[in-house]
């Protein structure tokens, strides 16, 4: 019983250290995010409230990408779940590698699509820094 009362208190301790590794405007880069992209005004953009973006636009061979992800999702203009990750997670669709600093924000290259991709500042609402792999999955709302 003794024992019992010591390890609780090193449990929660772990707990909250591995907790306090983000900021308070950033996730841990070992967290799985989710977003529900929408099409508006001819591309793909996103709402969070949690970081104050509203109708935030992908552009620069993103949108591309996005239809690659969407193309078996019916309805998927209308929002889907958009999940990513600086971590390698099961079932991702896309992984996307770091290529540069640029144009404000940070390009991206797909091998499997062979096509590049620019995400702006917004990212960094998300991550620390730019993460050097980033993989997405994209699902119907519906699931």
């Amino acid at each position: 019983m003794r024992a019992n009362r010591i390890k609780l208190p090193i449990i929660l301790a772990i707990f909250f250290l591995c907790a306090c590794t983000a900021t308070e405007d950033t996730a841990p880069d070992n967290s799985i995010l989710t977003l529900k992209p929408y099409w508006y005004n001819g591309t793909w953009v996103f709402d969070d409230a949690s970081v104050n973006l509203s109708k935030e636009a992908f552009v620069a061979g993103i949108p591309e990408m996005i239809n690659h992800m969407t193309k078996d999702i019916p309805n998927a203009r209308k929002g889907f779940r958009l999940l990513f990750s600086a971590k390698e997670f099961p079932g991702y669709q896309l992984k996307i590698k770091w290529l540069r600093e640029g144009d404000g924000g940070n390009w991206y290259y797909s091998d499997k699509l062979k096509m590049e991709g620019w995400l702006c500042p917004a990212l960094l609402k998300y991550f620390k820094d730019a993460p050097k792999r980033i993989y997405a999955k994209a699902e119907s709302i519906n699931e």
